[in-house]
């Protein structure tokens, strides 16, 4: 899980990419586990969701969305690195151009198959937040069906439809509070380096067909990069726990090897 707070200060419309090319809090990053550093005073992060708010899918023409009605504390986050109450938007995912690749951050170098950013706004402030879930390809993820059933509505650019009662909370891993923290940036224009990210050393499933689904229904929406970012030897990530995690993911040079 990878959550991207987001506090709001700081670019805009009036901004362009090269701005924000050489500043020192850029976002992907590579997260080094060796080198993490162990904080006792991380809180665990709590949250509270509600299905029954969810109200349409919208394919914006380079993901699909999965809206909630944000007007009332029915979805929220707290806890960990935060300071303030965080309402639940939207969620929408990130994947590549085959199953084996398609997240942006990556941990120990290692590429996931796709991921999915729960997008938070920070209450009364309109200063918004992702959560950014790791995906691997492995058994059929049963709540996350229901999703993938609706995918061929919004096969086109624009299109919108009515999708109700999905419970986000079964897009996250078991065990949310094994997570590591750093301060960074958004990934796309204007890059604004007001950003808290929380990744969790958990992912969660898929099976093949379902990440496979959505590779074929939505062709064009093709958003991973395939590349890892940039080591970052002067980034501090601070950790939750001690817990070592076993890294699944694939590195670029098996990704290489795979596509000759």
């Amino acid at each position: 899980l990878f959550l991207l707070l987001w506090r709001g200060a700081g670019g805009g419309p009036g901004h362009s990419e090269s701005d924000f090319l050489y500043r020192d809090r850029q976002s992907p990053v590579d997260i080094a586990v060796k080198k993490s550093v162990f904080d006792a005073e991380l809180k665990p992060l709590v949250t509270s969701y509600d299905p029954h708010t969810c109200q349409q899918i919208w394919n914006n023409g380079y993901s699909f969305l999965v809206e909630y009605d944000d007007t009332k504390d029915k979805n929220t986050l707290t806890g960990g690195p935060l300071q303030d109450q965080f309402r639940l938007c939207q969620f929408h995912f990130h994947w590549g151009e085959t199953n084996e690749w398609g997240s942006e951050h990556t941990v120990d170098r290692r590429l996931f198959p796709a991921e999915v950013l729960p997008h938070y706004h920070l209450i009364m402030k309109f200063n918004p937040d992702y959560c950014l879930i790791p995906v691997q390809v492995g058994k059929r993820h049963e709540g996350l069906q229901k999703l993938v059933d609706a995918l061929p509505t919004i096969r086109h650019k624009d299109s919108i439809v009515e999708f109700n009662r999905f419970d986000p909370s079964c897009l996250l891993p078991g065990n949310i509070n094994d997570y590591w923290t750093y301060h960074g940036s958004l990934t796309t224009p204007p890059l604004t380096e007001s950003v808290t990210w929380i990744i969790m050393k958990q992912h969660i499933e898929v099976s093949h067909d379902q990440v496979f689904e959505k590779t074929i229904l939505i062709k064009m929406l093709f958003n991973g990069k395939g590349e890892p970012p940039p080591p970052t030897p002067n980034r501090v990530v601070i950790m939750k726990s001690k817990t070592v995690t076993k890294i699944r993911g694939l590195n670029k040079s098996e990704i290489t090897r795979q596509h000759c």
